[in-house]
């Protein structure tokens, strides 16, 4: 009996391993980027149709985690900063296992940017496809990439995710200035805190 509850979670593991990658390191390239998602808008776009002359701004995103909706400031003033600097935006949801019927519909999507103003691409990852590409995991969670579409910066878009108001250190604005003007970015990886990316089981 213990040989077979080894078995099974030795091949629960393999499964999982075989998913997604541990991380996407900096100095990637921009994994799956043709693949169509469908935007709020109802349109569809892929990695490629959204990036800009100066890179791509990749966002994991939702409408349920508190800590989305307390950076929901900055996440505005950070993607208009993006696009400012001709960086392409997408926001992705990728809470496949709340889909059907929870907070993360599609219906709760449209809703939710809407009320949020969005300008940008607010896409379903279907089947956690780009989430397990990136290997994300959180929401928020960031991945910055240059105009060759390599990985300059990943992880959160400040130091401060529960508080505004006690933010030192920008990296993700600091990581778009550094990248638009051909310094090195200060600082490529960050840890993201915020609510776990609901994959489907």
């Amino acid at each position: 009996m213990k040989k077979q509850i080894l078995l099974l979670l030795l091949a629960v593991f393999s499964l999982v391993a075989f998913r997604f990658p541990d991380t996407l390191n900096i100095g990637a390239k921009l994994p799956k980027a043709d693949i169509k998602m469908k935007d709020i808008s109802g349109r569809e776009f892929s990695l490629n149709d959204v990036k800009k002359s100066n890179g791509l701004l990749v966002m994991f995103s939702c409408n349920t985690c508190p800590y989305v909706k307390r950076n929901q400031d900055r996440t505005r003033e950070i993607c208009q900063f993006a696009l400012k600097n001709n960086i392409g935006v997408i926001l992705i949801n990728s809470n496949e296992a709340d889909r059907a019927t929870g907070g993360d519909s599609f219906e709760a999507m449209q809703s939710y940017g809407k009320g949020q103003r969005y300008s940008w691409p607010y896409v379903v990852d279907k089947d956690n496809q780009i989430a397990d590409a990136f290997a994300a995991d959180r929401t928020p969670e960031c991945y910055l990439f240059d105009k060759n579409a390599t990985l300059v910066y990943k992880g959160a878009i400040d130091d401060n995710p529960g508080s505004a108001e006690g933010v030192k250190t920008h990296y993700l604005h600091n990581a778009i200035s550094a990248m638009t003007t051909g310094k090195p970015v200060p600082v490529t990886t960050t840890a993201s805190v915020g609510c776990g990316i609901k994959r489907k089981m």
